[in-house]
């Protein structure tokens, strides 16, 4: 399966809920969900047949899709929650909130997570002053992340950052505006997580069946 290059509206339209995968439009009158809130296709205002299978999948979709993985790479995050210690669903979060991409996005380094999937493969971040262009690392406490030199001119990432501090920024990280560099204070909790409306309940019951 590859993946998904179509237009991301239909994606948020069709788990009918804001996925926030277009940045700031997503914050305006012109998001796709909010001009049309059903689903795409010729049939998407039809009646649909609920069943616990059916609310099982679109909740899996819903997170999947949120964080812009591929079903293996999820299972694979699902796999792993379930092996630690502690509520699986909850691990799972976690650790998908852990990766460079979504850390960057709750900097508020990029506007989506697909941009800071490209950007963290452009090599314009440093880990600990390391260079980590992999958007799947996980993060740890601690860890502090930073614009390299040559792209803080760059108009993409200060209309970013200063977007994300209007905002309002995750209390599990902390950004310095003027040094281009934030800090992962500690692991976020599933009360204060920003994606509250995922019920990762339903996940764990279908990948358990």
């Amino acid at each position: 399966m590859a993946r998904y290059t179509g237009p991301v509206c239909r994606l948020c339209r069709r788990e009918n809920m804001k996925l926030f995968l277009k940045g700031d439009r997503c914050h305006t009158e012109k998001c796709g969900v909010e001009r049309r809130n059903y689903a795409p296709g010729q049939h998407g205002q039809a009646r649909v047949k609920v069943s616990d299978f059916r609310t099982q999948l679109r909740e899996k979709q819903r997170v999947k899709r949120t964080y812009g993985l591929l079903e293996n790479q999820f299972r694979s995050y699902f796999v792993k929650a379930d092996r630690m210690k502690g509520v699986t669903g909850e691990t799972l979060l976690v650790l998908l909130e852990r990766r460079l991409d979504s850390i960057l996005y709750r900097l508020g380094f990029t506007s989506s997570r697909s941009e800071a999937r490209t950007l963290a493969r452009q090599n314009h971040f440093l880990v600990n002053g390391r260079k980590v262009n992999i958007p799947s690392y996980l993060v740890r406490p601690g860890d502090v992340i930073t614009l390299k030199e040559k792209s803080r001119k760059v108009a993409r990432f200060n209309e970013a950052l200063d977007g994300a501090l209007r905002r309002g920024l995750p209390s599990w990280v902390e950004l310095n505006r003027d040094a281009f560099e934030g800090t992962v204070k500690t692991l976020p909790v599933r009360a204060e997580m920003t994606t509250p409306e995922f019920n990762e309940r339903l996940i764990v019951e279908l990948y358990s069946k």
